[in-house]
């Protein structure tokens, strides 16, 4: 159950919104980081229901108080099934509330990312297991946490030159007749 639930919100979660944040800037890769940030976090769902409802089943025949992590988890369930169903809501890109669900969504997701790891750490000191595997999941979350300073990084280089170029660049009439572009006639 451990390590499914850490696998799966613990791992998984965060590599999926890795994906969303930083692969749709690259134009070439849309829409392909749409289906891979849902086949991502589909994934770690799946297997994360699977591994909560593990943790439901050992939960109720351990005397042990596991309060906070089983509510932690059953939070990350419910949060979990809003984003999918809010994705069956998702407006168009040019919706007027394309924005709020943006918000709504992205404030979902690094809620569920934040609690998931938390709740992974809340899991190991409840089991209890050799110091390597929490050594090996803090490698994971230094990784994860890593990748996405470098990618921010990137991402930030990407978006100003793509400004700047766009900002620089003179814009060219292409239009008949000697028209300025302006539709004011003038040559």
């Amino acid at each position: 159950m451990g390590v499914l639930n850490a696998v799966s919100w613990g791992t998984l979660m965060p590599m999926g919104a890795l994906i969303a944040r930083y692969l749709k800037v690259f134009q070439s890769a849309d829409p392909a980081w749409f289906y891979l940030h849902v086949s991502c976090q589909a994934s770690a769902y799946a297997v994360g229901v699977a591994g909560w409802a593990t943790g439901l089943k050992l939960g109720s025949e351990s005397s042990a108080n596991n309060k906070v992590h089983g509510n932690i988890g059953l939070a990350l369930f419910v949060l979990g099934t809003l984003q999918g169903f809010a994705l069956l809501l998702r407006p168009k890109k040019d919706h007027k509330y394309r924005l709020y669900w943006n918000i709504y969504h992205h404030t979902v997701g690094y809620t569920v990312i934040v609690l998931s790891i938390v709740n992974v750490f809340k899991g190991l000191d409840i089991l209890d297991p050799e110091q390597k595997w929490r050594t090996a999941y803090i490698g994971i979350v230094a990784s994860l946490g890593a990748s996405a300073a470098v990618l921010e990084a990137v991402t930030w280089y990407i978006v100003i030159k793509r400004k700047r170029t766009a900002f620089s660049t003179p814009k060219i009439s292409h239009s008949m007749n000697g028209d300025d572009g302006y539709s004011n006639g003038r040559v």
